[in-house]
Order: C-alpha cells, then structure tokens, then sequence
C-alpha cells in the first residue's frame, strides 16, 4: 500500500468532514470552509474522529491517486485548524513590498512597479523594519493556493546565484556561486 494512502488522519474536534454522492469532500472548521473533488473509484471510510481514505484495486492509477487524495484531505483538516504562513523576503537594494488590503505593490529594480491582485482567500501583510530586508507574510487555510500565489510573487524577481539578490521564501538556502576571478599571471 501507498505509505502516504495508508496513514489515518485524525479529525480534530471542532472540524467536519462530509462526502457528497459527488464524490466532493467538504472539511468545514474553524477557520472556514474547503472542498475537494475526489476521483469516483476513491472511497472514505469515518469512524470514531478518524478518517482513511481507500482504493479499489492496486493499479498505478490507484495507488497514485489513494496517496494523492489522502494528502490534499490531511492538508484541508490542518487549513481549516491552524491554517498556513508564508514569509517571503525582498533581497536588494531599493526593493520594496507595501499593500493595500489584498493588493500587494512590489518595487524590484524594474523602472515599473509590480501591483499583484491577492485573491480573497488570502490574507497579506507586509513589514519593513529599518536595517532588515522587506518582508511579505501571506496566510491562508489552502496550501495549494498560498503555494501558488507564493511562487508567482517569487518568480516576479526569482533570487540570482551571485549575489543573492531576488524574493526568497525566508529560511531559504540559496546555492551562491563565485564570481569572475582575477586571471592569473
């Protein structure tokens, strides 16, 4: 069996998981609300605040999708309890990250500026303190969702090898390279 697939998830209290005959999977918490739409040969089994996720046969497909499905279900139990953060950093000199509710305005070293229109799931805020490098910080309950909005903030000014300068998510160990030597005579 999938290693991930098989693992049970337990359901905090407070959290509601519910199947539709769609095959939908809505997880309501207090946090919020999300819903999954799962493949029609993947079953869930609930009992006793524990939920596992099964699969019909052991085709590829299937063993694929069981651990898949098991995932993307323990990430919205974990959305909809704690939630997710995000901090990206702004590294270079004159970069800046400033926003008005959920629109994020990016000074990168372009001759424009970047005004990023946050969807509403997302919560953004930005801080920037007097000898220490800008800093984004998104929140959400859906991890694909923040993943996504965090890649494309980042892909805006992705971080060069040599002198580290870009958007880095912080705690990110860039992989630096040396420059030009001097020629040796």
């Amino acid at each position: 069996m999938s290693r991930v697939g098989k693992a049970p998830i337990t359901i905090p209290s407070g959290v509601t998981i519910t199947v539709n005959e769609g095959n939908i999977v809505t997880v309501k918490g207090p946090k919020g609300q999300l819903e999954q739409a799962i493949d029609s040969d993947i079953s869930i089994s609930q009992e006793d605040g524990v939920l596992t996720v099964v699969r019909p046969t052991d085709q590829k497909r299937h063993k694929a999708l069981h651990g898949l499905y098991r995932a993307l279900i323990n990430n919205m139990v974990t959305g909809v309890t704690t939630g997710y953060t995000l901090q990206q950093e702004l590294v270079g000199v004159g970069y800046r990250a400033t926003n008005t509710g959920n629109t994020l305005d990016l000074v990168l070293g372009f001759s424009h500026h970047y005004v990023f229109e946050l969807p509403k799931e997302i919560k953004v805020s930005t801080t920037a303190e007097k000898g220490k490098n800008p800093t984004i910080i998104l929140e959400s309950i859906d991890k694909q969702l923040i993943g996504q909005v965090a890649a494309k903030i980042r892909s805006l000014r992705a971080p060069e090898p040599y002198k580290g300068k870009g958007i880095k998510f912080v705690g990110e160990v860039l992989r630096r390279k040396a420059g030009k030597s001097a020629s040796k005579k």
